[in-house]
């Protein structure tokens, strides 16, 4: 979702620079860049010891649920779509393909975006708190996806623009198209680049699906 449909990740920077200083710390962008696709734990967690400060359960929580009420307030207003993406989902539930939404990001934030993006695009989504903690770049959250769909994850393409999610997505099977945004994700097999979704349609995505990616 973030970074991939919206582009939202710029709404997370507000809301993870601001944690950062509050907590008497400031986060450099190579810092930020290593979080783009983690889930709230991890990133709580990684700002916890960027600030020198004891990771506990407690101080988790805490700058965990900081971060969850600051990006709900930007979730909140209309979030700007990444290039070509609402054609491309349009083009999938126009055809009848089945389809899920697989984010780290957790449910109560994931709602308030949907109000932008569009419930109806989705048969299943799959957020970053409903999967036992085995997040991306676990493979668990896009095998939850298509045990949802009904489905053979080799016959999925999953869309990401992070390492963490693209490594998730193919340790589960899946032929990953890659569209990075704000960092840059390495080659490697069942992953095939493009630089934006422009153009993508259901025909482009299918031959994905029948073509050599290794």
């Amino acid at each position: 979702m973030d970074g991939t449909l919206v582009d939202s990740e710029k709404l997370w920077d507000v809301a993870l620079y601001e944690t950062a200083e509050a907590m008497g710390s400031k986060l450099s962008e190579a810092q930020r860049s290593t979080l783009v696709g983690s889930n709230m734990d991890a990133t709580a967690t990684y700002l916890l010891e960027v600030a020198g400060r004891e990771v506990t359960p407690h101080a988790v929580a805490e700058i965990g649920q900081s971060i969850r009420e600051r990006t709900a307030g930007l979730f909140d207003d209309e979030l700007p779509w990444r290039p070509g993406a609402r054609e491309a989902l349009t083009a999938v539930r126009d055809a009848g393909i089945p389809s899920a939404l697989v984010t780290s990001t957790e449910r109560s934030l994931t709602e308030l975006a949907l109000n932008t993006i569009g419930r109806e695009f989705f048969t299943v989504t799959v957020c970053g708190d409903e999967v036992d903690g085995l997040n991306k770049p676990h493979p668990r959250p896009y095998l939850l996806a298509a045990e949802l769909l009904g489905v053979d994850p080799a016959r999925c393409v999953a869309v990401e623009d992070s390492p963490p999610g693209t490594e998730s997505a193919a340790a589960a099977g899946c032929v990953v198209l890659v569209v990075p945004n704000d960092v840059p994700v390495e080659a490697g097999e069942r992953r095939v680049f493009r630089s934006s979704l422009v153009g993508v349609d259901v025909a482009a995505l299918a031959e994905l699906v029948k073509a050599p990616t290794a």
